[in-house]
């Protein structure tokens, strides 16, 4: 843990007018209890509504399909993503906590909701804006994964995991054209690409769809 707080805005790319809130955005709740102070739980709960916005309206500008923008902002939002940025910052080094060594996976992908809604606090939504913009990968540079989407919403539902079956194997050796028939929850979808992985992807982007309609438009 380094309190030098010169060298944590300079790692975010924002001044904080309010010195004390920049500190609590970095104070776990270990700390607090034992030095006193506010820790960044309350920041933690802003910041994960502030972020899911900010990156669905990323999303949104990007273009794509609702099931396509839904999946990518999970994603991107998810506890990983999230802990990878701030170690790529190098914001972890100024995290406080009681026993820094200790402290797991949560306490790092939370900093940056912390981070977020301290920033949106102090300087506003477009200072927040920027700040997640700068910091997290852009949703168009993340390629779909459709088998992945297609498995976490089985996976929720308690179903088993999609088969995919090699229907045909069509046009020249130099270019092929591959048919994949994907099936689960009683639905089935086929999709087609130039290689067995892509007509697989396509295959579960369409199943996912028809999945989603047969229960209802559930997201």
């Amino acid at each position: 843990m380094h309190e030098d707080w010169d060298a944590a805005e300079r790692k975010l790319g924002y001044v904080f007018q309010d010195k004390k809130l920049l500190r609590t955005c970095f104070t776990h709740s270990s700390y607090a209890r034992e030095h006193g102070g506010e820790d960044n739980e309350r920041l933690e709960f802003l910041g994960d509504a502030l972020l899911g916005f900010l990156v669905a309206e990323e999303l949104y500008g990007a273009g794509g399909d609702e099931g396509e923008m839904t999946a990518l902002r999970i994603r991107l939002v998810s506890a990983k993503p999230l802990a990878t940025a701030v170690r790529a910052a190098g914001l972890d080094a100024h995290l406080r906590a009681a026993d820094v060594r200790s402290v797991g996976e949560k306490a790092v992908s939370s900093l940056f909701e912390a981070l977020t809604a301290g920033i949106y606090l102090d300087g506003g939504l477009e200072a927040a804006r920027a700040f997640v913009r700068a910091k997290l990968p852009r949703a168009q540079d993340r390629e779909p994964n459709y088998k992945g989407d297609l498995q976490e919403w089985l996976q929720a539902r308690g179903q088993e995991r999609a088969d995919y079956i090699l229907i045909s194997r069509e046009g020249e050796v130099h270019a092929p054209s591959f048919t994949v028939r994907a099936t689960a929850g009683g639905f089935s979808a086929e999709g087609r690409g130039g290689s067995v992985r892509e007509a697989q992807k396509h295959a579960a982007k369409e199943l996912l769809r028809r999945l989603k309609a047969g229960a209802g438009g559930e997201h």
